[in-house]
Parts: C-alpha cells; structure tokens; sequence
C-alpha cells in the first residue's frame, strides 16, 4: 500500500460513510491528511513487532480500590443534618419535571 494514492473520490466515499457533507476545499485537504496518515502507518508496518505482546494499554494499570469492609452507616439525623430542607427522614428538593399541570389531579 505504500505506492498507492488516495484520491478525492476516497476521501468523499469515506465522508459519505461517515456522513459528513465536505466541500471542496475541505476534500482537498482531507485527502491530503488521509495520506500522511497512511504513509505513518505503513511505517509501523514495517516493524518487527514478532516478540511484542499484545496490550490494551500503553501503561502497566493495577486496580487501586481499597478492600471492601463494611463499617457503620451514618444515622439519618447525620445524613440530614447539613441539608436546606428536609421532610422528615426525606431530603426536600424543588419540582424539577412539570409544572402546575402535573399536580392537578
């Protein structure tokens, strides 16, 4: 594939697939961009890459949550105390869906 070229009718049928509407000028420049990214790539290719594991990332990750102990809850006066309203052991918030309309029954 290094000797091949993209060509305008490419880059318009990948715009098409991806359905984006390009004008002209973007086309152009496009086109020319697909190609660099296709030269870059057989680059790679060329690597020998034989002996290299697979990986889904580029860096080592390890899990850093912390065991799952079980501890005592807050009681509902903690959870509530810092809260603008309440309603009883309920947390009181504004009407968010509706208006006036959804209250008459």
């Amino acid at each position: 594939m290094p000797d091949s070229q993209i060509s305008i009718e490419d880059t318009r049928h990948v715009a098409t697939l991806a359905r984006l509407s390009l004008d002209e000028s973007k086309l152009q420049k496009f086109t020319g961009q697909l190609q660099n990214i296709l030269k870059y790539v057989d680059k790679i290719r060329q690597l020998d890459t034989a002996g290299v594991e697979p990986m889904a990332h580029a860096l080592p990750l390890q899990n850093v949550l912390r065991e799952d102990v079980v501890e005592p809850s807050l009681t509902v006066e903690e959870v509530l105390q810092n809260a603008p309203e309440t309603d009883g052991p309920f947390f009181k918030v504004p009407k968010i869906i509706g208006g006036d309309e959804d209250s008459a029954g």
